[in-house]
């Protein structure tokens, strides 16, 4: 019999995802078969299924908390920001669209079948169903056709633990007053909370504990504190984007506001002798970088607006005439080229735009997506890696018969005639070890981190903490029989 239970959180970005990969290697880890599960996410930063799908970056580590395959049923509804009022729309992993917020608020109540349909599909594969919300149910202006928190709740008839982030401050009136707003049909559905990411003595807020628990008379299934190795787990809301400080050889990211696909960056951020610079709208690229590395973008022509209006085209040419390198990834590929043309107007208005001008090659948006899991391999090397593509736009001009990887059989990707600037559409290059200490060599610095390794122990580390501070045993009992409806 699978059992379930949702973690939601009393605002934005209190560590739901965080918690719901420890609990999964946490139960996992006691034998039990866990599925991660969001109804619904909103996030740039996507993962490729072995099945030809996306989901939300959370959900494949989540996935791999668990020891399973990321499947797209574990994210059925994927929102994927294109500008401030819509979203490119991913359905059971496939692209159906784009939709503004008043047309998608609409659409909601359609969705929630193919959500009761991969809901129910990946059920039938676990002992456990631990399903992450998003937002807050505290938004009861969003609750009429809800199919992200308590509307997916009631559908699926899954008890509820909420979580509150005590490090921004507030959290008794957070789960005290979630619940004061609350509909009385869906505050019951709250069996416990949990308090997140508390720094200092535990000890000091047990007044505070006892204040939640005779105002709500939710019990407390834990005082999470802060849990120091997040930073090596690989984020998925560009809010958790942030520099690292490692050694000498520094990267330099500039901070696209539709940036995308941004995991590339973790490995890097996990090197000893990395420096990545995450830089911010306002500043200047730095002088010393060892290498610029413009990522994905969701909207590449308007990120490429933002990137001239930050001054940073001016400094990427200084860097280009320093000899410093350069790396565009995806859509930072597409920058770095001669232009951009949109005649479909799948960004905008249909047009055609001038790139950066570094790399000789030429881009057309198309409206066909490239989504697939590739092994690759670096041609200067030979060493083999895996990565995902994920686009849309083909590229293509003299630049690419200097292809430097060979992804799929076929030449894939541009470089310069000096080779220092660079550009492919293969994400997660530097996931693979032994290509990312080749192409650290290139620039001084010397790895011999193995990234996997790093995550899995850090996911155990995780498990580990949240057993230390949760009452898991609680949760299990709280966690509620669920039985697929009947199709008679």
């Amino acid at each position: 019999m699978t059992r379930a239970i949702m973690i939601q959180g009393a605002g934005s970005n209190v560590g739901k995802s965080m918690l719901v990969a420890g609990l999964a290697r946490a139960f996992m880890r006691r034998s039990l078969n866990v599925a991660p599960f969001k109804a619904q996410n909103m996030s740039n930063n996507a993962a490729v299924t072995e099945d030809g799908g996306e989901i939300g970056r959370a959900q494949a580590l989540q996935a791999m908390a668990a020891g399973r395959a990321p499947h797209s049923d574990m994210n059925p509804v994927l929102l994927k920001p294109e500008n401030e009022t819509g979203a490119q729309v991913i359905v059971q992993g496939q692209r159906v669209g784009h939709l503004g917020a008043r047309a998608y608020t609409g659409a909601k109540s359609r969705l929630l079948a193919p959500v009761m349909e991969s809901f129910t599909r990946l059920s039938r594969t676990a002992d456990l169903m631990l399903i992450e919300g998003a937002g807050s149910p505290a938004e009861i202006n969003l609750r009429a056709g809800d199919i992200a928190n308590m509307g997916f709740a009631e559908a699926a008839g899954v008890p509820v633990i909420l979580v509150g982030d005590i490090d921004r401050g507030g959290v008794i009136a957070q789960i005290v007053g979630t619940q004061a707003v609350l509909a009385p049909q869906d505050a019951a559905r709250i069996k416990g909370f949990v308090i997140n990411k508390f720094r200092g003595d535990v000890g000091l807020f047990d007044d505070g504990l006892q204040e939640i628990v005779s105002r709500t008379g939710w019990p407390s299934l834990g005082v999470v504190p802060w849990f120091r190795d997040a930073w090596r787990l690989p984020p998925e809301d560009v809010l958790e984007l942030a520099s690292s400080k490692g050694g000498a050889c520094k990267i330099a990211v500039p901070h696209l506001g539709r940036i995308a696909n941004f995991d590339d960056l973790t490995p890097l951020a996990n090197e000893p002798g990395i420096t990545v610079q995450i830089v911010e709208a306002g500043s200047a690229l730095p002088g010393d970088a060892n290498l610029i590395l413009i990522a994905g973008s969701k909207s590449t022509i308007a990120d490429l607006a933002t990137f001239r209006a930050n001054g940073w085209d001016i400094d990427l040419a200084a860097h280009v005439r320093r000899r410093g390198r350069v790396l565009g990834v995806c859509g930072g590929y597409q920058m770095l080229g001669r232009t951009i043309a949109d005649p479909d107007g799948i960004e905008g208005a249909p047009g055609m735009v001038n790139g950066l001008g570094l790399l000789n090659v030429h881009t057309v948006m198309q409206p066909r997506k490239r989504l697939a899991l590739r092994d690759a391999q670096d041609i200067a090397t030979g060493t083999p890696l895996s990565g995902y593509e994920i686009h849309l736009g083909d590229t293509s001009g003299p630049d690419c018969a200097r292809a430097w990887l060979r992804v799929a059989g076929r030449p894939e990707g541009a470089a310069s005639e000096d080779g220092r600037i660079q550009g492919t559409y293969l994400h997660g290059l530097f996931g693979n070890d032994a290509f990312r200490a080749a192409y650290l060599a290139g620039l001084g610095a010397v790895s011999d981190l193995a990234y996997d390794a790093t995550i899995e122990r850090a996911l155990d580390a995780l498990a580990g903490h949240l057993e230390a501070h949760m009452d898991l045993d609680l949760i299990w009992r709280l966690s509620a029989a669920w039985d697929e409806p009947s199709t008679a």
